[in-house]
C-alpha cells in the first residue's frame, strides 16, 4: 500500500497593522494562488496563517527577556517547520515595519536555512517599491532563506473594491510569484523524500564487513 503524501505547508507571515489591512489581503491573494498552483501539481497544501498583532506584545517581551509566550512559540514553531513562506510587511520610512523585523529577530539564526521565501510588500505609493529589493531580500538573504526570484509590491492605486486588484500587473505578479514559490516548496519537498528514502533500509553492519573480507 502507497502512503498518502504529506500535504506542503507554507506559513503565511502578514505584519499589517490595521484590521483589516492590504497587507494582509496582498497575504490572502499570495496564499490563495500558491494554493492554486500547489494543487496543479497534485500536491494537498496546509496554510498556517500568522497575524503578527497578535503576538506584538509578545515578542517585545521575548526580545527583552529571551523566553517566548506559548502563542508566540507556536508562530515560531509552524514558520520554521514549513515547507514555505509568504512574508508581507507594510513599508514604513523606505523599509520594513519594525513588527516585522522583531519576528525574524528572534528566530534561529539559521532556522530559515534553504526554506523557500516568497517576499511581499505594501504601501501608500508604488515609489517605496524599491524596499523589497533594498531591505527584505537581503534581509532573508542573511536568514539564509531561498528567496524565490518575484517580489509582490502592491500600492493603494493597484486595489479595487472589495479588495479585487485593479491594476492587471499586480495579478500577474501575484500569479507569477506564487507559482515560482509552488514550484521551489514541491522541489524541496522532493529532494526531502528522496534524501530519507536513502537511508530507510540501511544495509546491515555485519552485512557491510562480509562484503569487504577476503575470500577464503
Amino acid at each position: 500500500m502507497i502512503p498518502a503524501k504529506k500535504p506542503r505547508t507554507i506559513a503565511v507571515v502578514s505584519a499589517g497593522l490595521g484590521q483589516p489591512s492590504s497587507t494582509r489581503l496582498l497575504a490572502d491573494r499570495l496564499a490563495a494562488a500558491s494554493e492554486r498552483h500547489i494543487r496543479d501539481m497534485g500536491d494537498e497544501l496546509q496554510l498556517e496563517v500568522i497575524e503578527l498583532r497578535e503576538h506584538a506584545r509578545d515578542l517585545t517581551n521575548h526580545l527583552l527577556t529571551g523566553f517566548p509566550s506559548p502563542a508566540l512559540q507556536g508562530a515560531i514553531d509552524a514558520v520554521l517547520g514549513a515547507g514555505g513562506v509568504i512574508a508581507v510587511s507594510p513599508i514604513f520610512s523606505a523599509s520594513y515595519s519594525g513588527l516585522f523585523k522583531m519576528f525574524w529577530d528572534v528566530l534561529d539564526r539559521d532556522g530559515l536555512g534553504g526554506t523557500p521565501v516568497l517576499i511581499a510588500a505594501t504601501g501608500g505609493t508604488a515609489r517605496h517599491s524599491l524596499a523589497l529589493e533594498h531591505a527584505l531580500r537581503p534581509l532573508f538573504g542573511y536568514l539564509g532563506a531561498a528567496t524565490v526570484p518575484t517580489a509582490v509590491y502592491a500600492a493603494s492605486e493597484d486595489w479595487g473594491s472589495g479588495g479585487v486588484p485593479a491594476d492587471g500587473s499586480l495579478v500577474e505578479r501575484i500569479d507569477r510569484a506564487a507559482r515560482e514559490l509552488a514550484k521551489a516548496v514541491h522541489a524541496r519537498a522532493d529532494r526531502d523524500t528522496r534524501g530519507s528514502d536513502a537511508f530507510a533500509d540501511p544495509v546491515p553492519f555485519e552485512n557491510l564487513l562480509r562484503s569487504t573480507s577476503a575470500p577464503d
